[in-house]
């Protein structure tokens, strides 16, 4: 009884090290994720070129997601978080000349590069906003339509950020949220960047909005449309 015994702690013990293994490898792996996420960022050049890689269009599908949209001629909308301009001098083109984007980042880096492009590329609907993080800086009932895409996790203070917004949307106006599902994926911020759908969702309601439409032919990320909730 006594060696039966023995050989059940030991082998208790042997699980228990393995389980302990394993969670401080996959702790020391989040934070090497971190540190390479706080490296990229830290490096403008090599940020853009990441944000502007073009094997990024095979799971992020922009000219699907703008057509999704519906855009009309004419509309206004606030890219948060527009970096390179991936979507923003997309966003350009589906509003038209009569539209306007407003290309928000708080990166200058960002902010001059995409002043840049928006010059080279003779666009006058784009203006880009350099913002603080806790504010687009936008005037209020300003916008018809705010895109928020792989950003929405950058936010500290998401319940003051979504009161912001939505003073600044004009009536009928809509917050589209694309970002990353919480689960592994091949590409992403590390797993506890990540915000789950339903927790986006609880956010947006609690702040007022109503979930109006989403869309699931993206690989790795949610494609969700809310609007203010009606009285």
């Amino acid at each position: 009884m006594g060696e039966l015994l023995l050989r059940v702690l030991t082998r208790l013990a042997a699980s228990a090290a393995i389980i302990l293994l394993s969670a401080h490898s996959a702790r020391a792996q989040g934070a090497r994720s971190h540190e390479a996420m706080h490296r990229l960022h830290q490096d403008p050049l090599a940020y853009i070129a990441a944000l502007e890689d073009p094997q990024r269009d095979a799971y992020q599908k922009p000219d699907d997601v703008v057509a999704a949209l519906g855009l009309k001629p004419g509309e206004t909308v606030a890219d948060i978080g527009a970096g390179s301009g991936y979507f923003a001098l997309r966003l350009a083109a589906a509003v038209g000349p009569t539209g306007r984007v407003y290309a928000v980042d708080v990166d200058p880096a960002m902010i001059r590069h995409l002043n840049h492009r928006v010059r080279d590329a003779g666009l006058e609907n784009v203006r880009s906003i350099l913002a603080d993080p806790d504010d687009p800086l936008l005037t209020d009932a300003s916008v018809d339509r705010f895109f928020v895409c792989d950003t929405w996790h950058h936010i500290d203070d998401p319940v003051q950020y979504l009161a912001r917004m939505k003073r600044m949307l004009r009536p009928g106006g809509q917050v589209v949220m694309i970002d990353f599902h919480a689960r592994e994926l091949p590409i992403g911020p590390p797993a506890p960047m990540k915000i789950a759908r339903e927790t986006l969702v609880t956010q947006l309601r609690a702040a007022g909005f109503a979930l109006a439409a989403e869309h699931t032919f993206l690989p790795y990320q949610y494609f969700l449309i809310f609007e203010p909730q009606r009285d």
